[in-house]
């Protein structure tokens, strides 16, 4: 493919379907024994699995949600313990 620039408009390109030769090996994996076929396996991480869980099992706690937000709206929730708390973590993660 060359490109001239924008002042110079191509004709429309043919689309072509697949060939034959394409269409075949394509269906020569589906065609094999057992043994040489893949099997497609799932691996759920143990954060996922957790996550589910709590999903499952209704595990968020409403008061203390409540609490907390009520806390950032009247601004007293980001104490300087809290944040030097969050940041040794930040730290201890990052390094």
């Amino acid at each position: 493919m060359q490109i001239y620039g924008p002042s110079q408009v191509h004709s429309p390109q043919n689309v072509n379907a697949p060939t034959a030769s394409n269409r075949l090996q394509g269906n020569a994996g589906t065609q094999g024994t057992a043994a040489s076929r893949s099997v497609d396996r799932v691996e759920i991480s143990p954060a996922a699995q957790a996550a589910s869980q709590a999903a499952e099992s209704g595990g968020i706690r409403h008061e203390l949600v409540n609490q907390i937000r009520s806390q950032i709206a009247a601004g007293t929730y980001e104490t300087p313990e809290k944040l030097d708390a969050a940041l040794t973590r930040l730290l201890d993660e990052i390094g």
